[in-house]
This record gives C-alpha cells, sequence and structure tokens, in this order.
C-alpha cells in the first residue's frame, strides 16, 4: 500500500467542506482517505500561521520602536535585515520561539508567535545580529553565547515586568528583571551542543554576568 502524499495546496471549497464532514462523522473516507485528509489539514495550517506570522512581521518591521531602531543599529555595523532574511517557519520542541543563524538571518517560529511575542523575540533575535556584527561573537564559545543571551534577554523587552507577570506567571517585584534574564539566558546556553548539563550553563552565564548585563548598547539603558 502507497502511503499518501502531502499536497502541494491543500484542497478548497465544496470538496473541503464534504471531505470535512465524511472525516467527522466516519462515513465514506478509507485510512488512506483519512490520511490524506489529515496531511490536507496540516499543510493549510500550516500555511495559515504562515500568513499571520509574515503579516505581524512585517507589520513590526514597519511600525515597532524597537524592531526599528534595531534595525538601524545593524545596519550601522554593516549588517542588513529585512523580510528577505527574517523567515517565518514552524517549530517542534517546547522551548524555542525564534533564532539567528549568521549565514542566513533569523528564524520565526510561526506556530508559537502572537504579535506581542514576536516583537519581543525579534528583537531578541537583532540583538544577536548586532552583536554578531559588532563584536565578532564566537558561538562555538560558552562565554560568549552566554554574554549575547545576557544582552538580548535585558535589552529585547522580553523580562519587563508585565511580560513576566501576565504571560510566565512570575510575580516578584525584587531583582525580577536580573532574574529573569539570568533564567532565560541560562536555558538558551544549556540548549549549546558544548555545554554539559543546566550546571555548567548557569556557572558560565555567572562568570560573565555583570559586565554583559551592565552593556546595554546599541541602547543608551535597558529598553522596558
Amino acid at each position: 500500500m502507497s502511503t499518501p502524499q502531502t499536497p502541494s495546496a491543500p484542497i478548497r471549497g465544496p470538496e473541503f467542506w464534504r471531505r470535512t464532514f465524511c472525516y467527522v462523522t466516519g462515513l465514506g473516507l478509507s485510512p488512506e482517505d483519512r490520511a490524506a485528509y489529515e496531511a490536507d489539514n496540516e499543510l493549510r495550517k500550516e500555511q495559515d500561521e504562515c500568513r499571520r506570522c509574515e503579516k505581524n512581521r512585517d507589520y513590526l518591521l514597519r511600525y515597532s520602536p524597537i524592531v526599528r531602531f534595531m534595525l538601524k543599529s545593524v545596519q550601522r555595523v554593516g549588517g542588513d535585515l529585512s523580510a528577505e532574511n527574517i523567515k517565518c517557519l514552524p517549530c517542534d520542541g517546547a522551548l524555542r520561539t525564534g533564532g539567528f543563524s549568521p549565514q542566513y538571518g533569523i528564524m520565526l517560529c510561526q506556530n508559537r508567535l502572537d504579535r506581542g511575542r514576536m516583537e519581543d523575540t525579534l528583537a531578541h533575535e537583532m540583538v544577536h545580529a548586532y552583536d554578531h556584527l559588532r563584536f565578532n561573537v564566537n558561538w562555538d564559545d560558552l562565554k560568549h553565547h552566554a554574554c549575547s543571551e545576557i544582552r538580548a534577554s535585558s535589552l529585547s523587552g522580553e523580562c519587563r515586568w508585565t511580560r513576566e507577570a501576565f504571560t510566565r506567571g512570575v510575580w516578584d517585584f525584587t531583582q525580577q528583571h536580573q532574574a529573569c534574564v539570568r533564567r532565560r539566558a541560562t536555558i538558551s546556553v544549556s540548549l549549546h551542543p558544548k555545554c554539559k548539563d543546566d550546571a555548567e550553563a548557569a556557572k558560565i552565564v555567572d562568570m560573565v554576568f555583570d559586565s554583559c548585563f551592565a552593556d546595554t548598547r546599541p541602547f543608551s539603558d535597558i529598553y522596558r
């Protein structure tokens, strides 16, 4: 028996509703037809998520103050970020919402981000892009990686109190920002292929925290 192939474009119109009715009721669909319907539905979902992600990305590139500031900052150190190298893609795993690659640009997880979280994620990855160009970051060096993660979490706005409280349920007031930056940087470093475990990640972050947290370039102060 051949494996059903994922269609290049999802079926729409009356045929879609006929197949949906048959799928929900269990009438008139063979196992192969059910598998094909599920593949078609997954493709439809991915395409819808991609369109929504790209719409939010384009809005932020045009109107978000922090994103526009970081675009100009990256340009000043010789980089060029735009819709051409900021891509929306589906992501697996629970922790990741985006990523930066010196070769390819920025990835945004289209199945994880509303506009507010995308703004934080995009700003975070833009700090990585700035650091890569401005400071010649060696991403294989755990201290370099940790420093950029500390700066990105601190400067992007993702650790502001309202984001911590209303999105993550963290209601601390004392040293809340520093604790969030430390926690998120440690998680990121722990995922590095050269990091042995969470304890090593925490140790590396502690080693560079004070100097990297104090460095707010290209901002004059921490963006809240």
